[in-house]
């Protein structure tokens, strides 16, 4: 006989006594409420397994324990001993086959999707071991951050969008001026070229997120440092990054030639290359501030501006001719 302990219910299962059905509907308790039916049972030496179709998606699921409602005690696959309901013979074979032929359209997908991943990071191997030079220790790094947290359960976490490779760097210390260096290479984390101690976040104790700039580690972008242990593994490890030719940005910045413009409509606009990916807009800005944000642009109160610093906004140097429209400017 094989038995298992669920502690928190304080019960002995043993799963080697059948407890219901094919074509019995169970439900998922405590977690996700849905409904499913027993598809098939299997005997092993090890008990009972059942196999489970989700009535809601058609996916297959897998279980040793299903327990009576009258026992019900947290998440966990129940069912009816009182009232229970079946599926027919034919309802349960059309069933199957939905889930079966949805089984094999998403194997399809994952296989097509493998492929492009491959063929992605071969490209990705190849530039990366071009461009990696033979003296770095180290790379920077921008990430995206997406806020994952759920302030209703106290659970905080975060979760990488999007990786762009800014520069290399010949040591392994962390130093904030050295990811304001890079920062400028991309349109995403300019703003976080500016001497702003806010940004500068140092967490190398137990559990922390060690060295980064940015406002926040859960969401937006950061810049962090990260080192070259093994050249091999490196790459491997950044094949798929480096395979998407618009997350390496790691071209020399240049700052380019200011433009002043004097009037328009009473309002006086200057705008500035910032770096090679970035042009800076400084003026009278509060009236059109909501028209400045909607077009993407970041305001930071203080922007290098003439060797001093001044309040601005950073947009993509891909943007200017929408902002020249909006600021009604030839």
């Amino acid at each position: 006989m094989t038995k298992l302990f669920l502690l928190g219910a304080q019960r002995e299962i043993d799963t080697q006594k059948q407890v219901v059905e094919i074509g019995q509907i169970i439900h998922m308790e405590g977690y996700s409420y849905h409904r499913y039916v027993v598809c098939d049972i299997v005997r092993n030496e090890y008990g009972i397994h059942y196999k489970l179709i989700d009535l809601s998606d058609y996916l297959f699921y897998r279980t040793e324990i299903i327990r009576p409602l009258s026992q019900k005690y947290g998440i966990g696959y129940y069912y009816d001993e009182t009232n229970p309901t079946f599926k027919n013979e034919e309802e349960l074979k059309a069933i199957v086959r939905k889930a079966q032929e949805k089984k094999a359209e998403d194997e399809r997908k994952a296989e097509q999707e493998r492929i492009r991943t491959e063929g992605i990071r071969a490209i990705g191997r190849k530039r990366l071991a071009e461009i990696l030079p033979n003296d770095a220790m180290a790379m920077i790094v921008g990430r995206l951050k997406q806020n994952d947290s759920d302030s209703m359960t106290d659970y905080y976490a975060s979760s990488v969008q999007r990786t762009v490779i800014l520069g290399f760097s010949k040591h392994t210390r962390d130093l904030f001026s050295e990811m304001r260096k890079y920062a400028g290479n991309f349109e995403g984390t300019a703003y976080l070229s500016e001497n702003n101690e806010d940004y500068e976040h140092r967490e190398k104790y137990s559990m922390g997120d060690g060295y980064y700039l940015g406002e926040s580690k859960y969401s937006g972008w950061i810049i962090e440092k990260v080192r070259l242990y093994n050249r091999e593994r490196f790459i491997e490890d950044y094949a798929y990054t480096a395979g998407q030719e618009e997350n390496i940005c790691i071209k020399t910045q240049q700052t380019m030639s200011p433009v002043v413009v004097h009037q328009a409509e009473n309002l006086q606009f200057e705008i500035i290359g910032y770096s090679e990916k970035a042009i800076a807009l400084f003026g009278d800005t509060k009236e059109i501030k909501d028209t400045l944000k909607d077009l993407g642009g970041r305001f930071n109160p203080r922007l290098s501006y003439n060797g001093g610093k001044r309040a601005g906004w950073i947009f993509a140097t891909t943007k200017r001719a929408e902002l020249n429209s909006v600021l009604n400017l030839k």
